[in-house]
């Protein structure tokens, strides 16, 4: 589903009651694992983290005008999602994240090129969520997606 919010905080009132605090705690985990410099916003509809303007002005390439992306989630009809440009971006991310996901979770990993879906909220691993925000940095990401442009 896609909500018309103007702040996380208003994302997160209007969705569903049963997934409220499953997304106010995956907030709260994101905020407090990821390194200095990302800001937290909306982004594309989405409770966002972001590299802003005043760290890298040239922003995304695909729109200037936005800030560097970096993950976001979101509550859609049959899931929990999250979006980690660095798993997309990064091999040797991926295959941690892959590789670690069994160790916290029975469920069958349920993974796109960057969005992983939890169909079932009590499920979440999200001490594997706060590992995964910890591991780059905003300088370390800005490099990323500069190469990656590069060789676009």
């Amino acid at each position: 589903m896609q909500y018309k919010a103007s702040s996380p905080e208003d994302y997160i009132n209007q969705v569903p009651e049963d997934r409220k605090e499953t997304l106010k705690k995956l907030r709260n985990i994101i905020k407090d694992n990821l390194p200095k410099g990302f800001k937290e916003g909306m982004q594309y509809s989405f409770i966002s983290y972001f590299v802003p303007h005043s760290i890298y002005p040239k922003g995304y390439h695909c729109n200037p005008k936005e800030p560097l992306p970096f993950i976001s989630f979101a509550s859609q009809k049959n899931s929990i999602n999250l979006y980690h440009s660095g798993i997309y971006a990064i091999p040797k991310l991926h295959n941690w994240f892959v590789s670690e996901y069994p160790k916290h979770c029975k469920r069958k990993l349920d993974m796109g090129k960057s969005c992983i879906r939890f169909k079932k909220t009590d499920e979440i691993p999200f001490d594997l969520i706060a590992q995964l925000c910890q591991k780059i940095t905003v300088e370390q990401w800005i490099k990323v997606y500069e190469t990656n442009i590069k060789k676009n």
